[in-house]
């Protein structure tokens, strides 16, 4: 099999298919990137994964290629795995990348082949690239198409690919769901040695499309509920982490997601739900998904709500124009959008960044993966090499990914470094009762103030 793309997706399925005994090939247009692929070398942070890589490279099993031909020649079903970003003028998904992975492969496959999407794409995709396939493929060739969306999540990508809650097939014809079976054959073996069951679900285009970005925008509802709660706390006196467990208990509800903070960001959640809206217009229903365009706004507050907060426990009053943070220096612990990754794409932590440098601060952040990709988006913030290094002389310090490795800090042993013991929890994972026995003065999000 090859795997079209060696972005994050690409080579994370390349890696873990190879590593279930296929023999895979990943192509890429850069040739930088496959380099450090065939090295072993991964672009990104992801747990596990390089050792992945190193290991199926060794064995022979995975190679790195930018050849179309090469790719055409070898393999017998290609996935696709290009990226969907927004579209510079709308919010509506770029499938430039996609067009160009169809329309440069099929003219080189001669004998027939299934092309898989696995790319997030708006519904009807799928059709357009059978389409694609039409036009460009030799017609003898009988190429076929089918989509099966991926559902990582990152900092847990391996266990995904290699133990997936579920796999979806969309297919047209029962060759295509057969060779979709044939190809997870190593997962559904994996599962049957360890007693477990992957559901399959087998349907049409237009539902396989359809999962990943309904999915993530059930998510991203789930996530800004809970913050819209948080506010609500916020004004009560409530606390949003009791209130969360109390109806997380429901089974109907459940626990997951409804952890408030300074809200969703990186390369899908964001993108992918306006992308869900735009489509819905251009089909006519845009009304049905309206009230996305509100989970999206509530989750652009939570990154001002620190802000305000930050004024606020500083002792600052808020202008016209917003508050003025001039002469503090702000220590930001975290600048990925999420834990166990070097993701920075729409990180809530560098939209804070911005919003207190605009106000006049001073910012020095510190993140155990993730500066070096920070630092060619946001340079003006000071990167620390420690987070002692990063909180001393702060007047606040806010923890805004939630890091073990800040969850774990010794809030004693940060005291005598900073000019003022003041502390927001972004991400309400540390505790309160312990950074307040140690002098500091508490603010978490949703949550009574301690100290």
């Amino acid at each position: 099999m090859a795997f079209v793309g060696c972005g994050y997706l690409g080579s994370t399925y390349a890696a873990c298919f190879a590593e279930l005994g296929y023999e895979v090939v990943g192509m890429d247009v850069s040739v930088e990137k496959v380099a450090k692929l065939s090295q072993g070398v991964l672009p990104f942070h992801e747990p596990g994964l390089e050792a992945l890589l190193k290991r199926n490279i060794d064995s022979g099993r995975l190679r790195f290629t930018t050849s179309v031909e090469e790719i055409a020649e070898f393999a017998d079903v290609h996935f696709i795995c290009v990226g969907t970003p927004q579209r510079p003028d709308s919010d509506g998904a770029d499938l430039s990348y996609v067009e160009a992975a169809v329309t440069e492969l099929a003219p080189h496959l001669s004998r027939k082949a299934l092309i898989v999407g696995k790319s997030t794409v708006p519904v009807g995709t799928a059709t357009w690239v059978e389409e694609l396939v039409a036009r460009h493929a030799p017609p003898e060739a009988g190429i076929e198409v089918a989509w099966s969306p991926e559902f990582l999540q990152e900092g847990f990508a391996v266990e995904d690919v290699l133990r997936p809650n579920r796999v979806v097939f969309g297919v047209n014809s029962d060759w295509a769901r057969g060779m979709l079976y044939a190809v997870h054959k190593g997962v559904f073996e994996l599962a049957a040695a360890e007693d477990r069951q992957v559901p399959v679900v087998a349907c049409d285009f237009a539902t396989a499309e359809l999962v990943k970005v309904a999915a993530n925008a059930f998510l991203a509802t789930k996530i800004s509920f809970i913050n819209a709660m948080a506010d609500l706390c916020d004004t009560t006196g409530g606390d949003v982490t009791l209130l969360a467990r109390a109806i997380g208990y429901d089974d109907r509800i459940g626990p997951k997601f409804l952890r408030a903070g300074v809200g969703f960001g990186g390369g899908c959640l964001p993108k992918d739900i306006r992308a869900f809206v735009a489509r819905a217009e251009e089909l006519g229903v845009g009304d049905s998904l309206r009230f996305l365009g509100e989970v999206d706004r509530i989750n652009a507050r939570r990154r001002t709500k620190v802000v305000t907060m930050a004024a606020e426990m500083c002792g600052r009053v808020s202008g016209p124009a917003g508050p003025d943070l001039s002469g503090l220096k702000i220590a930001l612990l975290g600048v990925t959008f999420k834990a166990n990754s070097d993701d920075v794409r729409d990180s809530p932590a560098l939209s804070v960044a911005r919003k207190l440098m605009r106000a006049g601060a001073v910012v020095t952040a510190y993140d155990p993966e993730g500066m070096a990709t920070a630092k060619d988006v946001v340079p003006d913030v000071i990167y620390a090499k420690n987070i002692p290094e990063a909180v001393e002389g702060a007047d606040l310090v806010c923890v805004l990914t939630a890091w073990e490795e800040f969850r774990h800090t010794d809030p004693a042993a940060l005291t005598g470094l900073v000019d003022h013991a003041r502390v927001i929890d972004g991400t309400n994972s540390l505790d309160p009762v312990l950074w307040t026995g140690a002098g500091w003065k508490y603010r978490g999000m949703g949550r009574p103030a301690h100290g």
